[in-house]
């Protein structure tokens, strides 16, 4: 508003869609975050100095290319076999770190709470941990064809229906699934395709109308 880029009146209606940036990681498998949480563990336990009984550096590489290998064949038992020993030798680098290391360091700490964090999630349950260096990655079906699932942060974007400009962008927390929008145009959250706000949202540079993604139709929040 300040430099012009739009007028007034171009705010009365406002577009909100939702959109996943992805990050940088590697499809999350159990065996594979296993391993890497076992190895970011031992770095960090180099780095204090704490000698640990065994790395599982040699055996955890070979373990999980056996378990590529076994997967990609069909043989789901074999795989799953090595999968349960990977999660073993992240469990026994974690119970050796903590009789080693009194007290844990911050940023240490940390880490192994991440690490029993997937040490401990399950296939059904919640709050799961996509990544070691990133945690606060998603998992978000947006029911696309070619990709069922995207592993980011979900996103919402109010723009400016006439010259799309942005003008409202709200990250919800952990509730990917959750139907929000922002509250930077100052309108009810939740509002459906084209809703006409309460009368106390229509004041000078308020949104009174607001076009939303079929995710968005009836999740009346407010």
């Amino acid at each position: 508003m300040t430099q012009k880029a739009f007028t007034q009146s171009e705010l009365k209606q406002v577009t909100v869609d939702t959109t996943v940036p992805e990050k940088a990681v590697a499809f999350p498998t159990d065996a594979r975050l296993y391993d890497k949480a076992r190895r970011a563990l031992v770095r960090a336990a180099k780095a204090q100095a704490i000698k640990l009984r065994q790395s599982y550096t040699r055996v955890g590489k070979l373990a999980l290319f056996k378990q590529s290998r076994y997967a990609a064949t069909g043989k789901r038992k074999q795989a799953c076999q090595q999968t349960k020993k990977l999660r073993t030798f992240l469990g026994r680098v974690i119970r050796d770190i903590e009789r080693k290391l009194t007290p844990i360091t911050q940023p240490l700490q940390s880490l192994i709470e991440r690490a029993k964090q997937i040490h401990t999630q399950q296939r059904q349950g919640s709050n799961k941990c996509y990544s070691v260096h990133a945690p606060e990655v998603e998992c978000i079906a947006k029911g696309k064809v070619h990709k069922r699932y995207e592993f980011g942060c979900k996103v919402t974007l109010v723009t400016t229906s006439y010259s799309n400009w942005i003008v409202g962008i709200e990250a919800p927390d952990r509730q990917p699934l959750r139907r929000s929008h922002p509250q930077a145009c100052d309108c009810p959250s939740g509002a459906s395709h084209c809703d006409k706000t309460s009368a106390s949202s229509r004041r000078p540079g308020i949104s009174r109308q607001r076009a939303s993604s079929r995710s968005g139709r009836g999740s009346r929040l407010w």
